[in-house]
């Protein structure tokens, strides 16, 4: 697998990290990277205690990293997740949505870990 095989399988864009990114080797070695950065386990936890500002936090990053390297569909879930932590001081969170969201952006990771992971094996 190629590297702009493993974007196709998680349906990232790859041209738009190209763009950013222009070399190979370094987009590699970031998307490696992403196998043992530790947000969404951090993020998993924090949604477990309630604690909604280490879980913004968490999921702030998470949306950074896929902007960055251009994980489009992580992008947009990590994002709507951020977005409705982002209040979590001023307003209760909608648990029940807080979960819904959770579950998308938890599919849309996974899809991205195992296709990365799948590279890795293979490099």
């Amino acid at each position: 697998m190629v590297l702009s095989e493993c974007y196709e399988a998680f349906g990232g864009n790859y041209e738009a990290v190209k763009q950013r990114i222009a070399n190979d080797a370094t987009i590699q070695k970031f998307l490696l990277m992403f196998l043992k950065e530790p947000s969404y386990g951090n993020l998993c936890e924090a949604l477990e205690k309630d604690d909604y500002e280490s879980a913004f936090r968490a999921a702030h990053s998470l949306k950074g990293i896929s902007q960055n390297l251009s994980f489009q569909k992580l992008e947009v879930s990590s994002s709507a997740l951020t977005e409705h932590l982002r209040n979590y001081a001023e307003q209760p969170v909608d648990k029940a949505q807080c979960k819904e969201l959770f579950d998308k952006m938890t599919v849309d990771y996974k899809e991205v870990w195992n296709a990365v992971d799948e590279f890795a094996r293979q490099q």
